[in-house]
């Protein structure tokens, strides 16, 4: 027997919820289909538990960086109190609140795991074993997400490593834990877990948040190494294994040897769509699922009746929890609207298109010190072809940061198009900068030009003045 909806979601992450809700707003009939927990991976092994670890960490060191205040911090980190803090922010690993919040919404749900199994067609296998057929009138959105990658290192399977899913749920905090990588979640990781007393060893190939600024990576760098921990750069593992007291031993690309209680996974990501029936409409299982930016799926059965759409880290335009929250958003609104029969607005920066995810990325790193950045870095806008001048200004001069904290370090860079006038991209490295990002990406998303900006006027005194500070580097228009 097969229930038909308007519209099926596959993935109750916050991604999938999104889409759900605003299709459902728009008058569609939704069902949200989900095989582990309603919220997803964000709620409950990423975003949430990892940054409800870090806060702890970052205000004792905000902390500490105070003189009057750095007097009465007089112990460590009480990691009992941590870690029942962390539960309180994952509601104990229990989904019961977001299941309320999909019946308030008027979504229904079905547990299980989904397949396609052709067009507009889902079969799930719930818990029981049973199939469930469901079939849309409109559209399937696909919103699985993406899960760690295991990269090919010998011995590494066997030597059964920790996922950010491990880490961020640790009950027990390791004595020594080595993390392979060098991206976002081995940095946030290797803060985390010295804060909370563990020797940290690093091991990145690439360098410490190489994506970024070169100033991001070294100033974490430092940070991290000021904290205890050790840092191998430009360094690979070629081998892992247990030793007879169940320690990992990893062996480096250039002889040295890495001895830890735990080893972390953090070197990149994989699409959650190896067992989602994609050979079933044209496409190859386990792939990333390509998009444009109404988030439609490129596949042949797609070409007329325009019915499968990828939203969130699955179709890997910008992995990012709010980014693919604002995909679900115009994904949501275009596919009632086609249902509808309504006009699609799918020009650039229109309601039914994700156009920031080209170029006006927004994100925050939550190490200590944090990044945020926004856009373009420097060498990503030279290789676009801007004519571009990068100014920089260092956010300890700024008022408001000396402040916040004594000793501040930290540097904040505009990348401006000279053709244009308009900012390109942002970053922030620094304590207490994640909120500077948001007028950072309002400037970049609304191309406001430059000499216009000298009239948006920083309260003093805030670290907010470093923009004044970064105008004044690059140099007032002539009028």
């Amino acid at each position: 027997m097969t229930t038909t909806y308007d519209l099926i979601v596959i993935g109750a992450g916050p991604v999938g919820e999104n889409v759900a809700d605003y299709a459902t707003k728009r008058g569609l009939r939704t069902v949200i289909v989900e095989s582990e927990l309603v919220g997803g991976e964000c709620s409950y092994w990423a975003c949430m538990p990892s940054k409800a670890l870090l806060r702890s960490v970052h205000a004792r060191s905000a902390a500490l960086r105070v003189d009057g205040a750095k007097q009465a911090v007089t112990g460590d980190l009480d990691v009992a109190a941590v870690l029942r803090r962390r539960d309180s922010f994952v509601s104990d690993y229990d989904d019961g609140g977001q299941v309320g919040w999909l019946e308030s919404a008027g979504i229904d749900l079905v547990r299980g795991h989904a397949r396609l199994s052709g067009v507009r067609k889902v079969s799930v296998t719930t818990p029981e074993n049973e199939i469930v057929e469901l079939e849309a009138t409109y559209a399937v959105a696909v919103s699985t997400g993406s899960a760690a990658l295991l990269p090919d290192i010998d011995g590494l399977a066997d030597a059964q490593p920790w996922t950010s899913r491990e880490a961020t749920g640790v009950t027990d905090i390791p004595d020594s834990i080595a993390i392979i990588g060098g991206g976002v979640v081995a940095a946030e990781m290797a803060t985390a877990f010295a804060g909370l007393g563990s020797t940290v060893t690093v091991i990145a190939r690439g360098g410490l948040l190489a994506s970024m600024e070169p100033f991001a990576g070294q100033l974490v760098a430092d940070a991290l190494t000021e904290a205890g921990a050790t840092l191998h750069l430009g360094r690979s593992p070629v081998s892992v294994r247990r030793d007879d007291a169940g320690d990992a031993v990893i062996t480096l690309d250039d002889g040295t040897v890495v001895t830890a209680a735990e080893v972390l996974l953090a070197t990149g990501r994989t699409p959650r769509t190896e067992d989602l029936g994609l050979s079933t409409v044209g496409l190859d299982d386990g792939d990333w699922l390509g998009v444009d930016d109404t988030l439609l799926v490129d596949a042949p059965t797609n070409a007329d009746e325009k019915w499968l759409y990828a939203v969130g880290d699955v179709n890997h335009r910008a992995l990012l929890t709010h980014q693919g929250k604002y995909q679900a958003r115009a994904a949501g609104e275009v596919i009632a609207a086609r249902a509808q029969d309504r006009t699609v607005d799918d020009a650039p920066w229109g309601l039914h298109v994700a156009t920031a995810d080209a170029e006006a990325v927004p994100q925050v790193t939550f190490t200590d010190p944090e990044v945020a950045s926004v856009g373009l870095t420097e060498k990503a806008a030279t290789d676009a072809g801007y004519p571009v001048r990068s100014v920089d200004y260092e956010i300890g001069s700024v008022s408001g940061a000396a402040l916040q904290a004594d000793g501040y370090k930290g540097t904040a860079r505009l990348v401006i198009d000279t053709e244009r006038d308009i900012v390109l991209g942002a970053t922030f490295v620094g304590q207490d900068v994640a909120d500077l990002v948001h007028s950072a990406t309002i400037a970049v998303v609304g191309q406001v030009p430059v000499r216009r900006l000298w009239h948006a006027v920083p309260s003093y005194p805030t670290i907010s003045e470093v923009w004044l500070r970064l105008l004044e580097t690059y140099g007032r228009p002539e009028s």
